[in-house]
């Protein structure tokens, strides 16, 4: 009965979360200076007549919200408006049907560009999030094994080397070091494979994610490593890690048994946070690798200051973290279930 009353709190602590987003990230974009209709053209010849039209068509003739006035230099909206045909509730009517509004560039559905570009930031940071938690963790804990040692000064020297690195100047270093070395240095995949076999196109691919991967899992193991080995040190100094070496367990059996479990549980909170963040975080790498993700997207519309692809990025990114910080919170109280009744 515990368990379901925690699960219950953190669910809608989360949902409580996302309906405050949507309404933030409405209001956000409204408050930019400038004319919306003119962002995503940068053409100084547009008549008043198309820039009316151009309002209709994106739906910026219509007040904000009821009693509120447009932000636009136009008064459009009065008291006598029904509530439910201005942009707020249009744009939360179209939220639950899957529809994030029209990119001001390209005229595309914003939900279709971000979907496009979301498996290829999700192909990308799946396997560079795989490979910095697998080694980031078994350098921290040979660090904590071999504490005190070179190995662990080794360690510890190149897990905070590796986290203080910026992200885009360790890409920039590896795009110079991969264009020498044969590497592809952008892009998803090479022009004209499109038609070749299944198995040539999976491992060019795998070819143009060499570099970005290799940015990603670097930045991201060092502060595994950390974490890995602060815990895992703190664990070993417990009384029963004591108890259990007094039993005559050796030392691979106190770790696997005793030891990792509990010092786990920050690395948990870390990894789901990351998880949500780091979809943001791609940006500088998709950037520098001109990788055609979801970060490639938030870069390239904030040129072509292309609202409404921002807005759903930005919802799309609040929903992550949220859905990330819940995840950690249940495998945190499922592995201590002190947590619980806490």
């Amino acid at each position: 009965m515990k368990r379901y009353r925690y699960l219950l709190k953190k669910i809608g602590w989360s949902i409580s979360t996302i309906l405050f987003v949507l309404v933030l990230n409405f209001f956000l974009f409204r408050v930019l200076p400038g004319d919306p209709a003119r962002a995503g053209i940068h053409d100084p010849r547009l008549k008043k007549d198309a820039i009316e039209a151009l309002r209709v068509r994106f739906g910026l003739d219509k007040p904000v919200i009821n009693c509120f006035e447009t932000l636009n230099p136009i008064k459009l909206g009065d008291c006598g408006v029904n509530p439910l045909d201005t942009q707020f509730f249009i744009y939360l009517r179209n939220l639950t049907q899957g529809e994030l509004g029209i990119s001001y560039h390209t005229n595309r559905p914003v939900a279709d560009i971000l979907v496009e570009r979301l498996w290829n930031t999700i192909l990308l940071i799946g396997a560079g999030q795989v490979l910095s938690i697998i080694v980031g963790i078994l350098l921290g804990v040979f660090a904590a094994w071999k504490a005190r040692t070179p190995i662990d000064y080794g360690a510890l020297i190149t897990g905070l080397v590796a986290w203080s690195l910026p992200t885009f100047w360790l890409g920039i270093i590896l795009l110079f070091w991969g264009s020498n070395n044969g590497f592809p240095i952008g892009g998803k995949a090479t022009p004209g494979t499109s038609s070749m076999p299944f198995l040539y196109q999976a491992g060019d691919i795998a070819r143009h994610m060499i570099l970005p991967t290799l940015t990603y899992t670097i930045v991201y193991m060092g502060e595994y490593l950390l974490v890995m080995r602060s815990s895992l040190l703190d664990v070993l100094a417990e009384d029963y890690i004591l108890t259990a070496k007094a039993k005559g367990l050796n030392t691979f059996q106190i770790l696997k048994d005793h030891a990792l479990k509990n010092a786990m549980l920050p690395i948990v909170t870390i990894i789901a946070i990351n998880l949500g963040f780091t979809v943001a975080g791609a940006i500088q790498i998709e950037a520098v690798f001109s990788w055609p993700g979801l970060g490639g997207a938030i870069f390239e519309s904030v040129g072509r200051r292309d609202f409404p692809v921002l807005q759903g990025a930005f919802l799309l990114i609040a929903v992550s973290v949220i859905a990330a910080n819940l995840i950690a919170d249940l495998t945190y109280s499922y592995l201590d279930p002190r947590v619980q009744s806490e």
